[in-house]
């Protein structure tokens, strides 16, 4: 795998100073009379973390616990198991409380959210895997975030993970008792926990970053607008047919995902609307290159390129510059396949239209559309074909190695 030089890395950034900037992006003027909880105090998101659990996987970190952690919440699964007994005290106290639906939450609607996401998955294992996967890449904070962290070491394992996040949280049962979501939420909640004390540590990412603290409620919801916001405005953009029950319910789903994952409900939004207009402040300014990101993305599609899906990379370059656009398809170095994009430009809204029922003959690129998305769920899912899906542990390090 290409690797970033550290050394320059920090020469770079003390000569430019990047460690001392505060904040590139325009002040925080989302009113939260636009989300679910209607009001709030105002205050910039990315100033607020999640201080119970982040108290509590110090201390797991700093005490050495973290592999007898790991081996309690290993078996911990679905969402009616209990919680794993051998926790330090403080932790197990905490899931007690974590580990159930806010009181604001709606099993009609998230239900619903189930069924939507299983009649759609075909685009969201598409928007997820593909465009939101390689956003990722373009969003500094979180590219700079997870390459000094412990997964970007391994990529592989990494998106697993983060697809694991997202398969559960669209899966059937999601929010039932033998679904796993809530669960896995707060694994990951664990995780951005433990980077949030071992990232400042490292003067690797220290060198680079523009923040102090990784991982604030800001990042999620701009996680978040990255992958849900987005396939939303994806899915209207392609004519992929929403009831407006749908969308809602397929709302109100990433709604409890982010309660879940510690941000206030202050900052959630309470309409699509709101969503967009949240995302428009604080994801699309900052889209952006850096090396960090670049690294990221070719291993990305390198190893999604290492899957038989029976396409070529120039394909997946070009699939992923139909989703993002040239400009961020330009940053990344993508090269140009100009026949694969004529094949995508041509026979993408032929796809979508015969799986909504609005035209009757199958397109002759069908079959490579549908293969070429179900091979990319598996491939993240299943831990590149292996048939085992990866379990979320706990980092005890950052990124390992010179």
């Amino acid at each position: 795998m290409v690797d970033i030089n550290r050394r320059g890395v920090l020469t770079l950034g003390a000569a430019l100073g990047l460690a001392t900037v505060v904040n590139p992006s325009a002040a925080w003027s989302w009113s939260p009379a636009a989300s679910i909880a209607g009001t709030g105090a105002g205050v910039d998101p990315q100033w607020v973390w999640d201080d119970d659990i982040d108290r509590i996987m110090a201390s797991v970190i700093d005490n050495g616990q973290v592999p007898a952690v790991n081996n309690a919440i290993g078996p911990w699964v679905n969402n009616n198991h209990p919680i794993p007994s051998g926790l330090p005290p403080e932790l197990a106290a905490f899931l007690t409380d974590s580990a159930k639906l806010p009181t604001w939450a709606n099993m009609t609607k998230l239900r619903r959210a189930a069924d939507f996401n299983r009649r759609k998955d075909s685009y969201l294992f598409f928007i997820y895997g593909i465009g939101g996967g390689i956003m990722s890449t373009v969003i500094p904070r979180e590219a700079r975030s997870v390459y000094w962290s412990k997964g970007g070491a391994d990529m592989q394992d990494r998106a697993a993970k983060t697809f694991t996040f997202g398969y559960d949280l669209s899966d059937l049962n999601a929010f039932e008792p033998s679904g796993q979501f809530l669960v896995t939420s707060n694994k990951t909640r664990m995780v951005h926990a433990a980077v949030r004390h071992m990232l400042p540590q490292s003067p690797y990412w220290k060198a680079v970053a523009d923040e102090q603290i990784p991982i604030s409620n800001a990042d999620i919801l701009v996680t978040f607008h990255s992958t849900g916001t987005f396939a939303h405005k994806k899915m209207k953009e392609w004519g992929v047919r929403m009831s407006a029950a749908d969308e809602e319910a397929f709302l109100h789903s990433w709604q409890v995902a982010l309660h879940m994952l510690g941000v206030r409900d202050e900052y959630i939004p309470a309409t699509w609307a709101a969503a967009h207009a949240q995302a428009a402040q604080v994801l699309t300014p900052i889209l952006a290159p850096t090396p960090e990101g670049k690294v990221l993305a070719e291993v990305l599609l390198g190893l999604t390129a290492q899957i038989d899906l029976g396409v070529t990379r120039g394909f997946l370059n070009e699939f992923a510059r139909y989703q993002l656009g040239n400009d961020i398809g330009d940053w990344l170095g993508l090269k140009r396949d100009y026949v694969s994009a004529g094949v995508i430009k041509a026979g993408w809204p032929a796809y979508v239209a015969f799986r909504e029922g609005l035209i009757p003959i199958m397109p002759t690129t069908f079959r490579v559309f549908d293969q070429f998305i179900k091979a990319i769920a598996m491939a993240f899912l299943n831990n590149g074909g292996s048939g085992t899906t990866t379990p979320i542990t706990i980092p005890d390090m950052n990124r390992p190695g010179v």
